[in-house]
This record gives C-alpha cells, structure tokens and sequence, in this order.
C-alpha cells in the first residue's frame, strides 16, 4: 500500500441569493440578485466524522445573512463570507466567488476572494 495524502474540500455553488448590494443611487436599498459559490479547504484531510468537517448549510445561512446588511461591493461581500468561513471548525482556506447577473446590461459582472489562515 502506498502512503497518500488526501485534502478536503467543502463547496457551496450557486446558490441563488436576494442582497443589499451595490454603490450606485439606483441601488442602495434594494435587493439584487446575487450567486455565490464558496469552496473551503479543511486542515483535516480524510473526514471520518461529521465534527472534522463543516455542514455546508452553514456556509449558506451565513451568506444569507450577510444578505440582509447594505455592502456596497461584490468584493467586500466576498471577503466578508470568507472571513466568517475561516472562523468554522477546521477550515483553512476559502474561496468566494460572487456573480452579479444584472449589473451589466450584456454578461455577468463578478468578483472572487480567496482568504487563508495567516
């Protein structure tokens, strides 16, 4: 048998979600559509119980709450998920990607964030 080393990730894609985001006049109090994706990566590499990883539903209350607070930029809105996800139980990395489908008139505007523990 061959030693191996295993790393875990934990996802959360597209996740359709209502924000107060954005800079623009037209925009400050009302709610866009927003779709997040977030992958993290676990210090933990083979999980073999349900405390050495994190439930994914978590990672989706705390975007939805940070969707009820006005946050002016995609960009903010990214780091501030990641940095509430480095705070879960073994995670230490997070990837946010946040899509904004009606900020363009053609395409999709977009932004992505990674944070590590330091």
């Amino acid at each position: 048998m061959t030693d191996s080393i295993c790393t875990t990730k934990v996802r959360v894609r597209d996740l359709p979600l209502l924000a107060d985001i954005g800079i623009n006049p037209d925009e400050i109090g009302r709610r866009q559509p927003l779709v997040i994706s977030v992958e993290l990566t676990l210090a933990v590499g083979q999980v073999e119980a349900i405390g050495e990883t994190v439930d994914y539903r978590k990672v989706a209350q705390a975007a939805e709450d940070l969707a009820l607070v006005h946050i002016p930029l995609i960009e903010m809105f990214a780091q501030r998920l990641g940095t509430c996800c480095l705070a879960m139980n073994g995670v230490i990395e997070a990837r946010v990607s946040v899509d904004k489908p009606f900020a363009l008139t053609r395409g999709m505007a977009g932004a992505e964030v990674t944070v590590r523990r330091g």
